[in-house]
């Protein structure tokens, strides 16, 4: 099961990854635009921007964001600072992962219960993005999918037997 949920968290942390990619893709070729348009601009005419830049970006980043969190946990990225960690016993460095693994899990079942909440109220007012008119509710997704594998990310580490130290 853990294996399982450490694939999902890797496999959720690549896609993450690839949106990043495509948000610096997108927003390369929004500034070679905005060059581009200052040179056009020298012999009278112009060169638009990508049209929803700025709902692009703003929608898929909140997705992408999220999606590395379940894979920072799998590598205790959440939880402590290593060389501060090793100047105590290896009990006390168990005793601080349980309890930021509960409360990890906590934070990131709330996150997921809020994040339900909030997709189901763009899904009922029919929300859409300003500019390119994409529904909003989508994009909830993918952040809620992540909260809850981020949550049973820490349960599973609650009850390890070899903590990281």
């Amino acid at each position: 099961m853990k294996r399982l949920l450490f694939q999902a968290a890797s496999i959720l942390a690549v896609l993450g990854g690839i949106l990043a990619l495509l948000i610096t893709i997108v927003t390369i070729v929004n500034v070679g635009g905005f060059a581009i348009d200052k040179i056009a601009r020298l012999f009278g005419t112009s060169f638009p921007a990508i049209p929803g830049y700025e709902d692009f970006v703003s929608l898929v980043v909140s997705s992408a964001a999220l999606m590395m969190f379940p894979y920072c946990q799998t590598r205790y990225g959440h939880v402590a600072v290593d060389v501060f960690m090793k100047l105590f016993p290896a009990w006390f460095g168990r005793a601080v992962d349980v309890v930021s693994a509960t409360l990890m899990a906590a934070l990131a079942l709330f996150l997921g219960y809020m994040m339900i909440r909030g997709l189901l109220e763009v899904y009922d007012d029919n929300a859409m993005s300003a500019i390119l008119g994409w529904q909003l509710w989508p994009f909830y997704v993918p952040g809620i999918i992540a909260m809850f594998l981020w949550a049973l990310v820490c349960m599973t580490q609650i009850f390890e037997r070899n903590a990281h130290v």
